[in-house]
């Protein structure tokens, strides 16, 4: 089982999960033009993607969700409160539905989506397995919850969002509305609590942990390595730890059981 976040951040999000022949995207906030550019730096053939996966309707999330599954005949696969508040975004694409806490299978691969905490209708993340290895994807979530800590305990990777840190956000150009809407429990994850939330995980069986969503007004790259590395463990032995892109994708990353 291999991921790539082709992508992440408020200008787009999309992400690559692949096993045997079934290949999913997580989300497309680019334009088709541009996932289609992405995943040819990849090898990948966009024409052997099997569906789309939706974890809500923010335009960095759906804004090409429906222009790619229409050209490339894929279904689109979300809640029902997304799927209506994302309709002008998907328009006649194929559309099934899941329910958030069940279950459902693509191909080779099962997806349970679970609910996190943000100011969208129905908003989720994602575990998804080939029966042998697990990969979390949890962004867009203003708090870590109980169940967010229960449906990602059992995954070796983890795609986790470190948006922000909180002085330069309180600091930094946002007008007051917004920082509030942010630091929010249906915001966005702060730096220091996505990596306590990870050193948790990585006394299990996390193994792979990419940083995602990163701000690029309110926080940088080398701050949030700082502290994951202050917090986190060092030997790449037990846990490798990776920082996502906005402009380019991440490599092919292979999940080891």
């Amino acid at each position: 089982m291999k991921f790539s976040v082709l992508g992440s951040g408020s200008k787009g999000n999309c992400t690559l999960v692949e096993a045997g022949s079934t290949r999913l995207l997580i989300d497309n906030g680019f334009s088709g033009k541009e996932i289609l550019s992405r995943l040819q730096r990849l090898g990948i053939d966009p024409e052997s993607l099997t569906a789309l996966v939706v974890t809500h309707e923010h335009d960095d999330h759906v804004k090409g969700v429906g222009v790619l599954a229409r050209r490339l005949d894929l279904p689109i696969y979300a809640n029902a409160a997304t799927h209506r508040a994302a309709e002008l975004r998907i328009g006649k694409a194929s559309r099934l539905e899941f329910a958030t806490g069940e279950a459902f299978v693509v191909e080779g691969l099962q997806v349970h989506p679970f609910a996190v905490s943000h100011d969208t209708v129905d908003p989720v993340g994602f575990v998804v397995s080939d029966g042998n290895c697990s990969l979390g994807y949890c962004t867009d979530t203003g708090k870590i919850t109980r169940l967010i800590e229960h449906r990602l305990t059992q995954c070796q990777a983890l795609i986790l969002e470190a948006n922000h840190d909180v002085r330069m956000l309180k600091e930094g150009p946002y007008p007051l509305a917004l920082q509030q809407r942010v630091l929010s429990n249906q915001g966005h994850l702060a730096n220091t609590d996505a990596v306590a939330f990870a050193a948790g995980l990585a006394e299990g069986r996390l193994r792979l942990l990419v940083l995602a969503h990163l701000s690029e007004v309110n926080n940088h790259p080398d701050l949030l390595l700082r502290e994951a590395r202050q917090r986190l463990p060092e030997d790449d032995q037990a846990l490798r730890i990776l920082l996502s892109r906005q402009g380019q994708p991440s490599p092919l990353l292979e999940i080891v059981p």
